[in-house]
């Protein structure tokens, strides 16, 4: 059976666990693993405009023998002519796997669904879960452990950060917690698989709309940008709304004194958070940023070896 990697509940909790083990050992030994010479070469597809997850696939491919190949939709027929399930079918004969940045979650499924090779999300509009791997492995190097963790996401909950955090974290037996006005809660169909989830593992998931009781105690502080990509010409409303979910060093204050503070990137200096926060000692985002490539290998590892 062909596994994919679409949300990050595509993985039991001894899937995630065997995965962080692997990116650990991966980025012990960079350059140990070749599962893709040859080279063989997987797909890469983007619909939206990209740095850290054009680079680090991009790289990771290569170290693992491979060849990248990066497609744009706005030079192909995906999304224009041709469906993603017929577009699948075409790569399926030539690539190793598909990696696909996109808009829609349905447009991946469909992709996958018509495939004999793993898909990777490596973000759309409702999962980054990409980036929840390369978290966790982030917080497992600084705190050694994540079962029993308190997470907290600062912001807007709508975000396809929150829905992977609650996702993921339930996964690996956290307390995520998220705070955000309530016209901007996350999706009730993830809450209520992650509380699914969270009764397995150990794990809870709280919501709040008061940033300082969320962040109380917390053992990571997480954000992301309140503009995403096309939202750009609601700036002014998101920033009126979610502006007392910024964070500064004063409610960074309120969590744990060894607390660390994650953020995808880019970030939007002196909106979701201050410059002091970002660049001060309790920051973790430039490891976070390196361990997009050590987790992503790994998963792409796995799936082909599980595959």
């Amino acid at each position: 059976m062909t596994r994919h990697f679409l949300r990050d509940d595509d993985l039991s909790q001894a899937e995630q666990t065997a995965i962080l083990d692997l990116a650990e050992h991966i980025k012990a030994d960079r350059w140990g693993r070749k599962p893709l010479a040859g080279p063989q070469t997987v797909a890469v597809i983007f619909d939206k405009s990209s740095t850290r997850t054009r680079v680090s696939f991009a790289v990771g491919i290569a170290d693992l023998g491979g060849q990248p190949l990066i497609i744009s939709t706005a030079n192909s027929q995906l999304g224009g002519k041709e469906s993603p399930s017929d577009t699948a079918r075409v790569l399926e004969r030539q690539v190793a796997a598909i990696v696909w940045r996109t808009y829609a979650q349905s447009g991946l499924v469909e992709m996958a669904s018509g495939t004999t090779v793993p898909v990777i999300n490596a973000l759309s509009d409702e999962f980054h879960p990409c980036q929840l791997l390369a978290d966790l492995l982030t917080i497992r190097e600084h705190k050694g452990t994540l079962a029993g963790l308190t997470v907290t996401f600062l912001g807007d909950g709508a975000d396809n950060m929150v829905h992977s955090y609650l996702l993921a974290g339930a996964t690996a037996g956290m307390h995520v917690r998220v705070a955000c006005p309530a016209d901007y809660m996350p999706e009730e169909r993830v809450v209520a698989d992650a509380d699914a989830i969270a009764v397995q593992t150990g794990g809870s998931v709280t919501i709040f709309t008061d940033a300082l009781e969320a962040v109380s105690g917390a053992d990571v502080v997480v954000t992301d940008t309140w503009v995403s990509m096309g939202k750009e010409d609601e700036k002014a409303a998101r920033v009126a709304s979610l502006s007392s979910y910024k964070v500064d060093g004063d409610l960074m204050a309120l969590a744990k004194p060894d607390a660390i503070f994650l953020h995808c990137l880019p970030a939007d200096r002196g909106y979701e958070v201050t410059s002091e926060v970002i660049d001060g000692p309790q920051s973790v985002i430039w490891d976070e940023a390196e361990n997009r490539l050590h987790a992503q290998k790994a998963l792409m590892v796995w799936l082909l070896e599980n595959s």
